[in-house]
């Protein structure tokens, strides 16, 4: 069995294909797909779907890059529509929330701080609800890491890892898994590849986020959560293991990371 943890099945690029991508997904063996939301928005687009299909599963949170258009308003939903969502089994995490310093707009001083204040009050509700939580991390590593060692969530992963060896094994002492996916099947990716093959095996996920990151055999088209078999490949390749100890090891990473799996 595999597990995408990261994948964005209800993004407009799937068009009304999203069921159909489930299935496919599922039939080439993964066994879950976690869904997560991104703003205010979406929270009951991303339960219905995850609802609507047998590997569905869901997350809620407020994503860095939809954080200009929030309003603190919509941190008293999402805190509402957690505790609802507790007693759903298919809800397993706070999510995606982060920081992003990438895009220019979001580097501004002022816009920084709003990430910042939105990253830190949805670590609280994690907190507060005993959840791990779904981390977009862009040029941002260090000053996730400070918020997170003072307000410590139950875990969770640092989606679509891109760090330091330090960044690394800070995350994974303060009890994070670190998600890989497309990025790792380029080989020009040296520093991500030379990563996916040191690092200790039980502190990696599989993830596509997708429609986004391909892996190099579809880039630049659209990524779907069936080609987490194969980006599962490459990194069994990477490591010199078998095929079936990269699915068992992340089946099991994943299920530590989130245990509402």
């Amino acid at each position: 069995m595999w597990i995408d943890t990261h994948c964005h099945l209800d993004a407009h690029e799937f068009g009304n294909e999203s069921v159909a991508q489930a299935a496919l997904a599922g039939a080439q063996g993964v066994g879950m797909i976690v869904i997560p939301a991104v703003e205010r928005a979406n929270f009951s687009i991303v339960s219905q779907l995850a609802a609507s299909i047998d590997n569905g599963c869901y997350a809620l949170g407020i994503h860095p890059i939809y954080v200009p258009n929030a309003s603190e308003d919509d941190l008293r939903v999402l805190r509402e529509q957690v505790a609802a969502a507790m007693a759903d089994p298919r809800f397993v995490a706070l999510g995606e929330i982060g920081l992003d310093f990438f895009i220019p707009m979001l580097t501004e001083p002022a816009m920084r701080e709003k990430q910042v204040f939105f990253f830190r009050e949805q670590l609280k509700i994690a907190r507060e609800f005993g959840l791990p939580v779904l981390m977009h991390v862009r040029r941002s590593q260090d000053v996730i890491l400070k918020h997170v060692r003072q307000i410590p969530p139950a875990g969770g992963i640092a989606h679509a890892f891109n760090g330091s060896d330090q960044q690394a094994k800070t995350y994974i002492d303060l009890g994070f898994k670190l998600g890989f996916g497309g990025a790792m099947t380029f080989t020009r990716a040296l520093q991500i590849r030379r990563m996916a093959a040191e690092l200790p095996l039980d502190a990696i996920v599989l993830e596509t986020d997708a429609p986004d990151i391909s892996p190099a055999w579809i880039h630049p088209g659209r990524n779907s959560p069936d080609q987490i078999p194969r980006i599962g490949a490459v990194l069994a390749e990477l490591r010199g293991i078998t095929l079936e100890q990269v699915a068992a090891a992340t089946t099991a990473n994943a299920r530590a990371a989130l245990p509402r799996l």
